[in-house]
């Protein structure tokens, strides 16, 4: 019997399995992001506006360089940062906009926790939040496994997904791989 978040490799272009997190709850799921052009912002706010960095943004790389895909969804009302980690080495970390999507391109063959930190004022030197922090880590692993001819792809949410069967539990945040 197969675990719930593990799955053969995807051929390029197949259907990503759907992975959800049933915690959080701050927007209905299918959110989109909408473009457009805004009004210069006070000096105050251009400056906080500044710190935070741009969705899908790397934060942190310590391992990268495979064919594996993981694709997150942040339908929350919150931005998210989403961490992997191979055995106890922390892999790579990726800053998700509130309502948005952000993908992680080049993830090594291997099986991997994940966590995730949502939240607002990001610190980019702490590389943490310092407001409203939320830490919390999905139970299953998920595995990523290239061939000569396929690889991985995985898809999480950050926002409960009806009829969802992923879990994540919340640690303290000493817990969480900054």
């Amino acid at each position: 019997m197969k675990k719930p978040l593990e799955g053969a490799a995807l051929r390029a272009g197949a259907v990503a399995v759907a992975l959800t997190a049933g915690l959080l709850t701050a927007s209905p799921a299918g959110a989109t992001v909408a473009t457009g052009t805004q009004a210069a912002a006070p000096a105050s706010q251009s400056t906080a506006a500044a710190a935070r960095p741009a969705n899908g943004r790397i934060i942190y790389d310590g391992l990268s360089g495979g064919r594996g895909v993981l694709k997150i969804k942040n339908g929350t009302s919150r931005d998210g940062v989403v961490t992997l980690v191979k055995g106890r080495t922390k892999a790579i970390s990726i800053y998700v906009r509130a309502k948005s999507s952000a993908s992680i391109k080049d993830v090594r063959d291997g099986s991997y926790r994940i966590y995730f930190t949502t939240g607002s004022r990001f610190s980019t030197s702490k590389r943490r939040f310092a407001a409203g922090a939320s830490y919390q880590r999905f139970t299953d692993r998920l595995k990523f496994v290239t061939t000569a001819t396929s690889y991985s792809i995985w898809t999480i949410t950050l926002h409960p997904v009806k009829g969802g069967k992923a879990q994540a539990t919340q640690i303290n945040p000493k817990d969480y791989p900054a």
